[in-house]
């Protein structure tokens, strides 16, 4: 056998296994041999038989397994159908990935409940377990349980989970209080055209952290005692340069203030764990942050992250291009207030709970009921701000929205320099959205959907969006190769199906 079929056939054996929540060890016993034997079958490293290839499929509850590389993941979708019933929204993923990297600062145990599983975590997690972080799912799979080393080993990073996700910048901030120098590949994740580092590199340099980058790697040196001494003033108010700020001061000995700070959810949830690590953050939910950084966290920590407002608007979309009544609960209402003003300007019939607080004991949630509406354009353009105004990654699915109300809307995407293109995919399905420059899009509505089958954009939410409108389109559609979707959803089919959609998974054998 190959070694390169060996090494996918070892990559199909371990996501597999990762999707079921278990160990390598949980494995090991099920078939009876040891943990490192598993482990060198997942790194292509052992000669398989087939009989043995049979035995993991049987043991795994997987198919995909026993039949060998299958090839990419793929969806066909029998459009048309009412959507009905409630429906949960999951944790935030963009809050996981935040406070995965995040627990690199505590000594201590970490336990994160409800994480999202996505790829974009089984990323992580993969490459936390290769320096030597000691990951586990608990609970039935439910949480995750992190402890790590005393002393990671980054020459053992796995390279390629790192390169698959762009979340691996934000190890920068921590990992800068524990060695002074380490490299770090070059993040990756959706193809969203150039979306610069630097602003991660002028906020970390206050810190001590100075960056060269080679042959797709950073080289970091850290310079030991540095601290920030005035405020530091972020040069664009993003997420993760929020995030990697706020790690970089948790371990300072001193106080740092971070202004033109991000105050989206993912940001607020990594303030509060990091006030559960024993961090006092000032400021929460402003853009000034004042972080009074303690030196040594060696502190046993359970968080439960609150949950994903991009998510639920995921969810709302389905409602609204479906014409559907649907309930979604644990709605973040905080971050979708701009969202739903705009949505009732535009028709949407709706109602909401009384306010109740999510498990991290601060967010607000609701349960949001949308029911069929007759929408209008609206009068403004959408265009996204940083919070409290209409988040970035919501973006998207006012495309599918403005294609089913009644007239012409403009979209102005200006973070991103590809994705707006990415949203005339809807065409291929019957919208009418014309491309006015990379980052603006007309959209005229209402939209006869109609079926097609269609690669998967390489951008999480424009790829969402398709998969909406195709389950608006009468016939089948399917939609090939959706590791993208999985990289931000947690078995988004199945649960559409268990509200009324007819989506089925399947591979090319």
């Amino acid at each position: 056998m190959a070694d390169d079929y060996l090494v996918r056939i070892g990559k199909l054996i371990r996501d597999a296994r990762q999707h079921r929540g278990w160990t390598q060890t949980q494995l090991a016993d099920a078939l009876g041999t040891s943990q490192s034997a598993v482990n060198r079958i997942e790194r292509g490293n052992q000669n398989i038989s087939l009989e043995m290839i049979a035995r993991i499929g049987e043991a795994l509850d997987s198919e995909i397994v026993s039949l060998g590389y299958a090839g990419p993941m793929h969806l066909r979708v029998v459009g048309g159908r009412r959507l009905s019933g409630s429906i949960d929204v999951k944790t935030s993923k963009n809050a996981c990935v935040a406070l995965l990297c995040a627990s690199l600062l505590n000594k201590g145990r970490t336990v994160l409940r409800r994480v999202a599983r996505i790829e974009e975590v089984y990323r992580l997690l993969e490459v936390l377990s290769s320096i030597g972080v000691r990951v586990r799912w608990i609970n039935d799979g439910k949480d995750l349980e992190i402890v790590p080393p005393a002393r990671l080993d980054m020459d053992s990073m796995d390279a390629e989970a790192a390169r698959r996700t762009r979340s691996i910048i934000m190890f920068l901030g921590p990992l800068l209080h524990r060695m002074d120098h380490f490299r770090l590949p070059y993040a990756g994740g959706c193809d969203l055209g150039t979306r610069t580092v630097e602003p991660h590199m002028i906020a970390l340099r206050r810190f001590g952290l100075d960056i060269t980058a080679t042959e797709g790697i950073y080289h970091a040196v850290v310079e030991p005692a540095t601290g920030p001494g005035r405020p530091i003033v972020l040069t664009e108010r993003g997420d993760t340069v929020t995030e990697n700020a706020l790690l970089a001061a948790a371990r300072h000995d001193g106080v740092s203030v971070i202004r033109n700070a991000s105050s989206n959810y993912m940001v607020q949830d990594l303030c509060f764990f990091l006030e559960a690590l024993g961090v006092r953050v000032d400021g929460v939910g402003t853009t000034t942050l004042t972080v009074h950084g303690v030196p040594n966290i060696d502190v046993d920590v359970d968080y439960s992250p609150s949950e994903d407002p991009v998510e639920a608007m995921s969810l709302l979309a389905a409602a609204v291009v479906t014409g559907s009544e649907l309930t979604i609960r644990r709605v973040p209402i905080e971050f979708l207030e701009i969202e739903l003003a705009v949505l009732e300007e535009m028709g949407l019939d709706h109602d909401r709970t009384s306010e109740y607080a999510a498990d991290n004991g601060h967010t607000r949630l609701v349960d949001l009921t949308v029911r069929p509406s007759k929408l209008e354009a609206p009068i403004d353009k959408i265009h996204p701000m940083p919070f409290p105004g209409l988040n970035i990654d919501n973006v998207p699915f006012f495309a599918a929205i403005a294609a089913v109300a009644q007239g012409q809307t403009l979209i102005h995407d200006w973070v991103y320099d590809n994705r707006a293109i990415y949203l005339t995919d809807l065409n291929r399905l019957g919208g009418r959205l014309q491309l006015l420059d990379p980052h603006r899009v007309l959209v005229e509505g209402p939209t006869r959907w109609r079926a097609a089958e269609m690669m998967c954009p390489p951008a999480l939410r424009p790829a969402v969006v398709v998969l909406l409108a195709m389950m608006a389109a009468e016939g089948t559609s399917v939609l090939r190769n959706v590791y993208v979707i999985n990289r931000g959803y947690e078995d988004l089919a199945e649960r559409l199906n268990s509200v009324g959609a007819q989506i089925e998974i399947f591979r090319d054998i």
